[in-house]
């Protein structure tokens, strides 16, 4: 218990006269042992790598999950190493309501098969999201979570490590300065005892710093240098977020592609079926006031794509956005195609993804 006390003793000692130099040195009392440029300059780069991946790694949190209240609730489940119960989207949440209420209002009635469909495809876009949450939770928050939880700790242990071996030096530095004073004091006084500096303290405690600076300066380097080896691995970690995000953002345009052409047949089998070609009526293509084809539009028309199409098989064309294409129509189409030709190629096409050219 004896030592228990005198070891506590001890280390109040040590921090309270390190305390006192690293005040002094603020306050421009105290010299400072300037560290090696090299090593300063990776400290630098090691606070600047970490407080910006603190920052993306706080947005993309709020990018994948907005609701507060669930943000924490995963924040607690993770720091109990426990895993998250499965959390339903918001997309199939809204897909399973619109599925429950095409039951209430008859699944053979117009408005109870659209339902059906939109909700289908509503849980469709819920779980893509949520395979998207998935891939980025792993692929993406995790590698930085894991710096900052464990690269980032080594760094913070070994740079206080050796700012306490740089403190001691400086304390030993002044207190031989006051040594070497005090010599000089007593050789103007004949009378008074000679006193020697301990030089063999300052010694002792620069042979400590410099080890430490020199391994401090190869796992800072390591990990946080020039070239950054941790940069490397968050570059890699970028693109694969970045890919789960294409690969998300193309699932939700396919879906509502084969949403959207579901909707139109829904609503031409509800009107009715078209009439045939050249039975009273113009057989030039007509336009809606925003410029797109009409889906009765009939003979052979220039017209500019809108928007990118990939084509689903092999009856139909890819489009890309702003090129011209020829359009015609044959009979007993559906209404909501066209037959597109460029130079050799030929497929079907959406009336919606076109413009009539005059």
């Amino acid at each position: 218990m004896d030592f228990n006390v005198k070891k506590l003793a001890s280390d109040a000692g040590v921090f309270f006269t390190r305390a006192v130099q690293f005040t002094e040195e603020k306050l421009g009392q105290a010299e400072k042992t300037e560290l090696d440029p090299h090593l300063e300059n990776l400290l630098a780069k090691a606070d600047s790598t970490k407080n910006w991946t603190e920052k993306i790694l706080r947005q993309t949190e709020v990018l994948l999950q907005p609701n507060p209240s669930a943000r924490i609730e995963e924040f607690i489940y993770d720091k109990l190493d426990r895993k998250l119960p499965s959390r339903t989207t918001n997309a199939e949440l809204l897909g399973q309501f619109m599925l429950d209420a095409a039951k209430e209002f008859g699944a053979d009635t117009p408005y109870g098969t659209t339902l059906i469909t939109v909700g289908e495809y509503q849980r469709k876009l819920g779980g893509a999201e949520r395979e998207f949450l998935h891939t980025a939770a792993v692929t993406f928050l995790s590698p930085l979570r894991n710096f900052l939880e464990g690269d980032w700790r080594t760094i913070s242990k070994e740079r206080r490590l050796l700012e306490n071996r740089r403190l001691d030096l400086d304390i030993c530095k002044a207190r031989l300065k006051k040594a070497k004073q005090a010599e000089a004091k007593a050789a103007a006084t004949p009378d008074f005892q000679e006193t020697r500096p301990r030089n063999y303290v300052l010694s002792a405690s620069a042979s400590a710093v410099r080890p430490r600076a020199a391994q401090s300066r190869h796992l800072i380097g390591s990990q946080t240098g020039s070239p950054f080896c941790r940069d490397l691995n968050h570059l890699s970690d970028l693109h694969d977020f970045a890919e789960a995000q294409a690969t998300y953002f193309a699932q939700c345009h396919h879906y509502m592609q084969d949403l959207q052409r579901e909707l139109n047949r829904c609503a031409n089998s509800a009107v009715g079926p078209p009439p045939p070609p050249g039975a009273g009526s113009d057989p030039v293509p007509t336009a809606f006031p925003s410029g797109r084809l009409s889906p009765g539009a009939s003979g052979s028309r220039k017209a500019k794509v809108l928007y990118d199409y990939d084509a689903h098989d092999a009856s139909e064309l890819s489009l890309l956005a702003d090129e011209v294409i020829t359009v015609y129509t044959v009979p007993g189409m559906d209404p909501d195609w066209l037959v597109g030709e460029r130079g050799n190629e030929k497929g079907k096409v959406p009336v919606t993804y076109l413009e009539l050219l005059s």
